[in-house]
């Protein structure tokens, strides 16, 4: 211990000097000592364990020590080696140095040598200068005469020959601007050429770039003329296609050769490269397109767009067939020629075709565009063509006008269509409302039935405007799409629907202006035309459900508003003038349903009254004969259940109430006797059986049974039976019934009406209602004087 405190105590006099940072070390390195030493031996049995810990840090120090000397000895080799390597580049840097000062002095030696060689370099460019002057001196000579000769040769064509001098002058000129770049030399690096020489020369050539002009206006013009030409001679327009490869060739191989020769290429001269090729198509291009610039508005209206459409259908598979068979074979397979005639003329048409969209077309014009569009040009008659598909699907070349192009010629088709039909309808009704004033019978047809001029008029319109597109034959329903074919037929149908809807208010009006007139009996014929009217309505009919047929089943979810409901506003005037047919009916049976079932009728027993009422029945059965199935019928049916209500109605109104039974007995054999008149007219007249379960003849015996019962306590059971046959009689009705027979007590009157209160059976299915038709007249209340009291 105590050499230790020896060595720790000489250190921090010598450390300082050399390691500022060890007596700070060693403090920490001491308090840490300290430290754990205090926390292992804090007891006094601890210390016995005093030598092992000694012995095991004496141990680690020892590997310490040990490791540091092998650290240290390593890092003192490196250091040997590093030493040497620096020492044997500091010799080699000696003999570098000794190379590089001999170097510095030969070169400034050779100065005055290399000053001799920069005028040998300026006599050599100016020799080799001189040398191509004295080379090319006949050549520019002979550049006038050349010049002339080869404009010569363009304008009379010989194309070969003048593209041959041509290509003979852009090389003289040409090599003599490279030589003049002093390139020629052997073993220079070439000279900028100024621009004061450079133009010079090229003022010198200046005619080739004219020539090139006007070869290239001759050339383009044999290529345009093509057509022509392949059908007469086609020798210029081969001669045309070997100059422009010549020229394509030409350009291929100046821009390979700039690319690949590195700082010695030829610059590329004025002009090039040329890409006549490319500029072949354009020519072509622009002479398709050249049939289409003379065309005009004015000189396509009307018919004259259809025939100008079909001369450019005729026009183009003219020109494709002569391309086909005759140009093709004057061009590389590569040129594709079929192929490019192809793009070039639906690019001319999708433009013209864009052109004619824009003006102002009538239907018949947009019809024409659309069926030539859609049908004729994807035919087998122009691009569908089997010879043509085989250059090109018609899918390659994309839509001949766009989708909303396409889509605002059908709508305004459909909105012209809409214009013509609505003003065709408008003149139709009104030649009919001046029909209706004729001081004579309706016309009749094969089969005897009425007609009028308006389903004629209809029917000839939808003729024209939609079965001229989806009824003439098959191969004319494709010429247009669904869509237009679709909106077609339910604009068709909106204009049916308020043609019929104007059609019932005009019969309300006619029936007004009847009713108004009726004293002066102006119109005779007023019925006649009502039911002519209801005929007109049955041949509307058959064309509106035509027309519904033939709507695609995807139309109905295409419909921008309510779907046309033709049918319903057809149903609707029916009504109407089936309704003024039955009022017509009624007025003139009203004079004679008057005398009926009143004292008098009864005490004189006179059946005059209802022979004349039925007098007017059969002449108004004889007219219902001259109206179409099935209104016919219900016409015959209205009006036996009009006679029948009016009968009951007049029975109602209590105009006889019977003393006694003698009258009740001839009160029931006369509505007996006149439902037998009745019953025996309908029959007479074939009139067909009612549409509803309840027969409105059989109403009026059951109704004399009923007043002619004897026995007033078996009104009960009369009256049950009564209701099971006509649920929807009501107890007013009852009541009156009861007040005409004159023998009804308050007892039975009051068992009665409860057995009907109590027995309101529902009305079945199929049942039409008979006494809801007719009104039980409201008793007039008697007069009672105010001291008086009322009964």
């Amino acid at each position: 211990m105590s050499d230790g405190d020896k060595n720790g105590g000489d250190k921090p006099e010598a450390l300082p000097e050399v390691w500022p940072e060890a007596e700070r070390a060693e403090s920490l390195a001491r308090g840490a000592a300290l430290k754990w030493a205090s926390g292992v031996f804090c007891r006094p049995e601890h210390l016995e364990r005093l030598g092992q810990y000694r012995k095991r840090e004496s141990q680690r120090t020892s590997s310490i020590q040990s490791r540091l000397k092998s650290v240290v000895q390593s890092y003192l080799e490196g250091v040997g080696w590093g030493l040497e390597q620096l020492r044997e580049a500091r010799e080699e840097l000696k003999e570098v140095s000794r190379a590089l000062g001999k170097a510095g002095v030969e070169s400034s030696r050779n100065a005055e040598g290399v000053k001799a060689l920069e005028m040998m370099r300026e006599v050599s460019v100016n020799h080799c200068q001189l040398l191509a002057a004295v080379s090319n001196l006949p050549r520019l000579y002979s550049v006038q005469s050349m010049v002339s000769e080869t404009e010569r040769l363009v304008e009379s064509r010989r194309l070969l020959e003048a593209h041959a001098r041509l290509m003979e002058l852009e090389c003289w000129q040409d090599d003599i601007l490279w030589q003049l770049h002093g390139a020629g030399a052997p073993g220079t690096a070439g000279t900028a050429l100024s621009t004061q020489d450079e133009e010079l020369v090229r003022n010198y050539f200046s005619g080739v770039g004219k020539l090139v002009e006007a070869l290239g206006k001759e050339l383009w013009a044999v290529v345009g003329s093509g057509l022509a030409l392949a059908r007469q001679n086609p020798t210029p327009f081969v001669s045309a296609v070997r100059i422009v490869e010549r020229e394509e060739a030409l350009d291929q191989a100046m821009l390979e050769e700039r690319g690949g020769a590195g700082g010695h290429s030829r610059p590329l001269p004025s002009g090039r490269p040329r890409c006549w090729r490319e500029r072949f198509f354009q020519v072509l291009e622009e002479a398709v397109s050249a049939r289409f610039r003379s065309v005009s508005y004015l000189h396509t209206r009307g018919p004259g767009l259809a025939g100008h459409l079909s001369a450019l259908q005729h026009g183009i598979m003219g020109d494709l067939a002569t391309v086909r068979h005759l140009l093709d074979h004057c061009v590389p397979p590569h040129y594709n020629l079929t192929r490019a005639y192809l793009r070039a003329c639906h690019r001319c048409l999708q433009s013209h075709l864009g052109q004619v969209s824009g003006w102002e077309l009538e239907s018949g014009e947009i019809f024409a565009v659309l069926n030539w569009v859609l049908h004729i040009y994807n035919s087998s008659d122009m691009m569908g063509h089997p010879d043509l598909m085989v250059e090109m699907e018609s899918e390659e070349l994309g839509p001949l006008i766009s989708q909303e192009c396409l889509e605002q010629l059908q709508n305004k088709y459909v909105h012209s269509v809409r214009k013509s039909v609505s003003e065709w309808m408008h003149k139709a009704l009104e030649v009919e409302l001046t029909d209706w004033q004729r001081d004579q019978e309706p016309d009749t047809d094969h089969e005897g039935f009425y007609l009028t001029s308006l389903p004629t008029i209809i029917t000839q319109l939808w003729q024209c405007c939609v079965s001229f597109m989806l009824e003439e034959n098959a191969r004319v329903a494709l010429m247009v799409s669904e869509s237009l074919r679709d909106q077609t037929i339910q604009m068709g149908l909106y204009e049916m629907e308020n043609l019929l809807n104007r059609f019932r208010e005009a019969l309300v009006e006619f029936g007004k202006e009847h009713r108004r007139d009726q004293s002066t009996n102006q119109n005779k014929f007023y019925l006649h035309y009502l039911l002519a009217s209801i005929s007109n309505c049955i041949i509307l009919k058959t064309s509106t459900e035509s027309l519904q047929q033939q709507l695609s089943s995807r139309s109905a979810s295409r419909f921008s508003r309510t779907p046309p409901g033709p049918l319903a506003a057809l149903d609707r005037a029916v009504r109407r003038a089936c309704r003024l047919v039955m009022d017509q009916l009624l007025l003139e049976l009203q004079p004679f349903l008057q005398g009926l079932l009143s004292r008098s009728w009864l005490a004189q027993g006179d059946v005059m009254v209802t022979l004349k009422l039925c007098g007017v029945l059969e002449r108004h059965f004889e007219l219902y004969s001259r109206v179409r199935p099935p209104c016919r019928q219900r016409l015959q049916e209205e009006c036996q259940w009009l006679t029948v209500v009016e009968y009951v109605r007049v029975l109602m109104q209590k105009r006889l109430v019977c003393r006694n039974a003698e009258e009740r007995r001839q009160l029931a054999q006369r509505m007996a006797l006149d439902a037998q008149h009745l019953r025996d007219l309908f029959q007479g007249l074939e009139v067909e059986g009612s549409v509803s379960e309840v027969n409105p003849m059989a109403l009026l015996p059951v109704l004399a049974d009923f007043i002619r019962l004897k026995d007033p306590s078996m009104l009960t059971l009369e009256v049950s039976g009564l209701v099971a046959k006509y649920p929807d009689i009501s107890d007013e009705h009852v009541s009156v019934l009861l007040d005409v027979r004159g023998d009804v007590s308050r007892d039975v009157r009051g068992t009665v009406l409860d057995l009907l209160e109590q027995s309101t059976p529902p009305l079945p299915a199929g049942y039409r209602p008979i006494f809801s038709d007719i009104l039980v007249p409201t008793p007039s209340m008697p007069f009672c004087l105010p001291t008086a009291k009322c009964a």
